[in-house]
């Protein structure tokens, strides 16, 4: 009996260890978000969870006194290795150029160069994710250059070639909002063009109804929810309904399985400061960057293909921090209501948003026109590249659309 007692005490030990440590690390970085001190916690967790009982189990079955610390020795190796031992790492490339903004932004850029007498209005391209640049690579920005736009391609707060801020404050909507501002008074522009593709196009929304009059014309590219508040991850559509069942199951397999990517996701919802200490941006952005490399196909109209998006390292705090700060925005519809700036949506046959988030752009905005592009997905410019630029070149030079506004109240791609 003594040693049924005892064993059920080790066991319980073993189990409280590791439950201490997870408890120990979590009230350590409430007090400094710093991963030595939340080490600290979980080295007083496991003493705690794990100590008591083996230390029991020992006196009731009269086990060496060594015991206790070998037994927690080793849960505590073990929690260190599986929630501590440091995974890949991704790292930003290194820009030609960046702003310095007085928002406390410092932005990788790219700029191609009007060919000829540029037009007065550049045009700023506003990248998705959030998080995700590399839109840049379709071979628009060559094509507004031939017809005299200066084109500037950016890297978002973050993301791509951007440094990314030991300040995790700065990752909000109302600060991409500033940056893209503060960028519109660097170039000394009265008027911009804005093209949003995904979160770009929402971003793309937030600047219009804050700054209309900054605003000469407006492209949303597959974008993402107008008012995020307003619909539920289902109801929007995610990029999840579109992967395959080995996708999948590559997804749940990323992060191993050890304890950090589950401990990392909790803290993510407490306390995003010790979420960047246990899973700093090198590690976390090559995390995501493995995310998209299994997913990004999913966002064309050939789910599990061995096709790549063409996007930069990603910035996996932008995109975790800005999409929670979209569901507490106040609602720019009213605003967009009054707005009168020409504006041109863009939907793809099978894109993975439901067709009532990109009808509500068209509807909200006075005078919006919807193209409907057979055979693209979420990633118009991959699965149709060509038309993608020729509708957007015509739309931005006023010749007519490669094909009829879609004026109906009915998703096109169904029956």
């Amino acid at each position: 009996m003594k040693t049924l007692l005892a064993g059920g005490l080790l066991v319980v030990g073993v189990l409280g260890g590791v439950v201490g440590a997870a408890v120990g690390m979590v009230l350590a970085g409430a007090v400094w978000p710093v991963l030595g001190v939340m080490t600290a916690g979980a080295v007083c967790g496991v003493a705690v969870g794990c100590g008591l009982p083996v230390w029991g189990a020992r006196r009731v079955a009269g086990w060496p006194g060594w015991l206790p610390a070998v037994v927690c020795g080793v849960v505590a190796v073990g929690y260190g290795a599986a929630v501590l031992w440091p995974g890949e790492r991704a790292v930003p490339g290194r820009a030609d150029a960046y702003w310095e903004l007085p928002t406390g932004s410092r932005l990788a850029y790219r700029l191609t160069p009007a060919q000829g007498p540029a037009r007065p209005e550049p045009v700023l391209r506003l990248h998705g994710g959030p998080g995700t640049p590399g839109e840049a690579a379709d071979g628009l920005d060559e094509a507004l250059s031939r017809a005299g736009y200066q084109v500037y391609s950016y890297d978002q707060l973050g993301s791509g070639d951007s440094p990314r801020p030991a300040d995790l404050s700065g990752y909000t909507v109302q600060r991409q909002v500033d940056d893209l501002e503060a960028i519109r008074e660097r170039l000394g522009a009265p008027r911009m063009v804005l093209i949003g593709a995904s979160w770009g196009g929402t971003l793309a929304a937030e600047y219009l109804a804050a700054h209309p009059e900054h605003v000469a014309r407006v492209v949303f590219t597959s974008p993402g929810a107008l008012w995020t508040p307003e619909y539920t991850d289902e109801q929007a559509g995610q990029l999840w309904d579109r992967l395959t069942p080995e996708q999948r199951a590559r997804v749940d397999a990323l992060g191993g399985n050890g304890l950090r990517v589950p401990l990392w996701s909790l803290l993510m919802g407490i306390d995003p400061a010790q979420a960047h200490a246990l899973l700093p941006d090198d590690q976390a952005d090559a995390l995501m960057e493995q995310l998209l490399a299994v997913s990004g196909s999913a966002a064309t109209c050939r789910p599990g293909a061995a096709a790549e998006l063409p996007v930069k390292t990603p910035g996996a705090y932008a995109n975790q921090l800005i999409a929670e700060d979209l569901r507490h925005r106040p609602d720019p519809r009213p605003a967009l209501r009054a707005v009168h700036v020409p504006a041109l949506v863009l939907r793809g046959e099978c894109d993975y948003k439901h067709w009532e988030v990109t009808r509500e752009y068209r509807d909200t905005l006075p005078g919006a026109q919807l193209l409907y592009v057979p055979g693209a997905g979420h990633a118009i410019a991959v699965d149709r590249p060509a038309e993608y630029r020729a509708a957007v070149l015509a739309f931005l030079t006023g010749t007519p659309l490669p094909g009829t506004p879609y004026t109906g109240t009915e998703d096109p791609a169904k029956p």
